[in-house]
C-alpha cells in the first residue's frame, strides 16, 4: 500500500514532533545510572562542616539534601568533610550505579588548638549566604554562619587571608589586618562565573 505524498509528509512531520519526547525518556533513564551520597551528620559540628568531593567544594553538609542531594557516576569518589578547629573526616566510597550510599560524619576537635582572649571580631555579610568562607586557606564555615548577631568569626591579631567561594561563582579573596578586640565587618555578593574563574 503507497502513500499519497501528503499524508506521507504529514506522517513524516508527526514523527520528527514525537523525537524529543523519546530521547527525554531515554536520557532520564540514563539518570537511573548515578549513585547517590547521603550524609548524615552525628555531631553539631559535622552539620556545619564544608564537603569536598573529588577536591571540589560542594556545599556545607546539612544543605545537602533535597534539590541538593549529591548525585554522582558510579566508580571511586574521595569525600573531605573540613572544620577549623576539627580535625578532617575523609572517606572513600566505591558507588554502583543507583546505590545509595549513607555516609555518617562525626567531626573531632583537633587537639592543641588554643584560642587568644585578645581576638578581633569579623562579621560577614553577602550573597549568596551558602559559600565557603575560608580563612588562611582553612574552612570555618559558610556566610550564613558569620551574619548575625553572636555569630561573628574570632581573629587572632596580625594579617589573615580572607576567601569566599562557590561553584558557579568568582571567588572574592582579601587581605584583613586585624587589632586586639577589634570589630570589622565585611559584606561581597558573588558574581555568577565559570568553572575557570574559581580560585
Amino acid at each position: 500500500m503507497t502513500l499519497p505524498p501528503k499524508t506521507f509528509k504529514a506522517l513524516f512531520q508527526g514523527l520528527l514532533l514525537l523525537a524529543p519526547l523519546f530521547l527525554i525518556g531515554r536520557v532520564q533513564a540514563k539518570n537511573q545510572v548515578l549513585g547517590q551520597i547521603n550524609f548524615v551528620a552525628v555531631n553539631n559540628a559535622a552539620k556545619s562542616s564544608g564537603v569536598w568531593i573529588d577536591g571540589q567544594y560542594i556545599g556545607y553538609l546539612k544543605e545537602l539534601k533535597g534539590s541538593k542531594k549529591i548525585l554522582l557516576l558510579p566508580g571511586k569518589h574521595q569525600i573531605a568533610v573540613r572544620q577549623s578547629g576539627y580535625q578532617d573526616f575523609t572517606r572513600q566510597v566505591a558507588l554502583e550505579p543507583g546505590e545509595i550510599e549513607a555516609v555518617n560524619v562525626s567531626m573531632q576537635k583537633q587537639a592543641g588548638v588554643n584560642y587568644s582572649n585578645d581576638t578581633a571580631e569579623l562579621k560577614i555579610s553577602g550573597n549568596p549566604e551558602r559559600a565557603a568562607v575560608f580563612v588562611d586557606n582553612q574552612f570555618v564555615g559558610h556566610i550564613d554562619q558569620f551574619n548575625g548577631p553572636g555569630q561573628g568569626m574570632l581573629l587572632t591579631p596580625g594579617k589573615h587571608q580572607i576567601k569566599i567561594s562557590l561553584p558557579g561563582y568568582e571567588t572574592f579573596e582579601m587581605e584583613v589586618k586585624v587589632l586586639p578586640h577589634q570589630k570589622l565587618k565585611l559584606k561581597t555578593n558573588l558574581m555568577r562565573g565559570s568553572a575557570e574563574t574559581q580560585g
